[in-house]
């Protein structure tokens, strides 16, 4: 005995097919950024706080150590780190790890639109929230504190600190959402990113630190991303091989360990 399969009849309404895995994708990238224009704490995370930092202890903040920047040439750097870790860390994995926590990770990654929906949607908006991040702390060291990038300057070490930053501080935020209770991951997120103010570089040169814990911090992500940064701007001069290797092989690691143990309920 055979059935056959049960076809609609004539003007029967016909299911809908699914959009493009793009259309998919930008769709769901514009919800992930109207959430983030929603939450008041993220935009204060994201937005107002490496602001602060730079404007604030550009102009009173701790003396540097001699032979160091001081002003906005050491703040600049650090600001746009702590802009990226705000971002790429601390938004995105508390943002995830609620999500995970009321089964939205689950039943996104159940339909049409899948994982690599979600994550490609998740890493759009958290680029997009990063240029703008950094767009607006460019125009106010530029316009408001007079920042000059240094001769030695150069474009693609910016960059390639970005990548590399963006995805070891994403790979993290990822890990932890993805393993973490939500409330865990809340409270986690927001003790690196107050660790990053202190062993980052960002409000206090390295230099001021106990020597152990200043060599303890120089091979962290959030040190690294400033000094490379740093050296990227100018504003010291150096070598970006060695922080940009230290990010590296942190981005690499995070990122295998985000996908091997990321769950997604």
């Amino acid at each position: 005995m055979t059935t056959r399969a049960a076809t609609p009849s004539v003007g029967e309404p016909q299911p809908a097919a699914p959009s493009s895995w793009p259309r998919m994708a930008l769709a769901l990238a514009g919800y992930e950024l109207r959430l983030v224009l929603r939450r008041g704490e993220g935009l204060l995370i994201t937005i107002v706080i490496p602001v602060g930092v730079l404007l604030v202890f550009s102009a009173f903040g701790p003396a540097a150590a001699p032979g160091t920047p001081a002003g906005v040439d050491r703040l600049l750097p650090g600001s746009i780190s702590l802009a990226v870790i705000a971002a790429s860390l601390v938004s995105l994995a508390i943002s995830t790890g609620y999500e995970r926590a009321y089964g939205v990770l689950k039943r996104l990654g159940g339909s049409p639109a899948g994982s690599s929906v979600v994550i490609a949607a998740k890493t759009a908006s958290v680029a997009v929230v990063e240029l703008v991040q950094i767009a607006l702390l460019v125009v106010i060291a530029v316009g408001l504190l007079e920042f000059q990038a240094g001769a030695d300057a150069s474009a693609p070490v910016v960059l390639a600190a970005l990548l590399l930053g963006t995805i070891a501080f994403a790979g993290l935020g990822l890990l932890m959402a993805g393993t973490l209770r939500a409330e865990a991951t809340l409270a986690l997120a927001n003790l690196l990113f107050l660790l990053s103010l202190v062993l980052g570089g960002i409000v206090l040169p390295l230099e001021r630190l106990p020597a152990a814990v200043a060599a303890i911090a120089s091979v962290l992500p959030p040190a690294a991303l400033t000094a490379s940064l740093a050296i990227g701007l100018g504003t010291v001069s150096g070598d970006p091989t060695g922080p940009l290797l230290v990010l590296a092989a942190w981005a690499a690691g995070l990122a295998v360990l985000a996908a091997r143990y990321f769950r997604w309920d």
